[in-house]
């Protein structure tokens, strides 16, 4: 049987080619505004309703970090599609986090053999940061500079993985901060 957290991360791995899709036919922003809420809400409750049921084993971490990575880079993609010229005056920097993302990934692939899933605290506020200006940018059709912040804290959160990453011998799940890290090392 799935179990509630289960259920939470397949609606978001579900709402990640929704969004893009949905974008693509034009569909109302409000409309990919209300996708990308729900998916963040699902992204919320399932880490909550995990610990409160016991079931936040590595596996479900891991697989919440596979469609928390899916989710956010189909909605950022739907809102370039909705919403022409919504990465203009961050294309540099998005650049930056893109590349800072796969290098990351690719060294903890290396590393550990699978992707990290350190859930941080910058993680949870550029989730944050990113669902309020993709939101903001779906429901008044226009490039603001919420985005710009978004990528630009992306980019700290990215290096802060890869810090960590650096850091750390094996592979954990559920690792706060760089110097929780630095304090397991």
């Amino acid at each position: 049987m799935i179990s509630a957290p289960q259920l939470l991360i397949l609606f978001r791995a579900a709402c990640a080619p929704a969004i893009f899709v949905l974008a693509c036919f034009g569909w109302p922003g409000r409309v990919l505004a209300g996708v990308l809420v729900a998916g963040f809400l699902s992204d919320v409750f399932d880490g909550v309703i995990a610990r409160r049921m016991g079931t936040a084993t590595p596996a479900l971490r891991y697989a919440d970090t596979l469609a928390d990575t899916a989710f956010y880079i189909a909605a950022a993609a739907a809102l370039a599609i909705a919403v022409p010229g919504a990465f203009e005056a961050s294309w540099l920097p998005l650049v930056a986090l893109v590349t800072i993302h796969v290098s990351r990934a690719t060294f903890e692939l290396t590393k550990y053999g699978r992707i990290a899933s350190y859930h941080m605290w910058s993680s949870k506020a550029f989730g944050l940061l990113l669902v309020v200006a993709l939101t903001y940018g779906f429901v008044t059709g226009v490039p603001n500079p919420l985005v710009a912040w978004a990528v630009w804290w992306g980019i700290f959160n990215e290096l802060e993985g890869f810090a960590t990453s650096a850091i750390l011998p094996a592979w954990v799940p559920d690792v706060p901060s760089v110097l929780h890290a630095y304090r397991r090392s």
